[in-house]
């Protein structure tokens, strides 16, 4: 599945995964260049303020 960030770029999940130190919930997702970046489940998940409007950090693309 791949979402698109709130600035554009276009990722592809990986899956979820498990911080180790203290067990949050995190996200693994790959960039287009092969890069693969995790979040924290939550921040992944959040709503950002966009000139005034509430979007998705990462919106599911159709």
């Amino acid at each position: 599945m791949h979402y698109r960030h709130y600035k554009g770029g276009i990722y592809e999940l990986v899956g979820p995964a498990t911080l180790e130190s203290d067990l949050t919930p995190m996200i693994v997702y790959r960039a287009p260049d092969g890069t693969l970046w995790v979040r924290p489940a939550a921040v992944f998940n959040e709503l950002v303020e966009v000139a005034g409007v509430w979007v998705r950090r990462f919106a599911p693309t159709e």
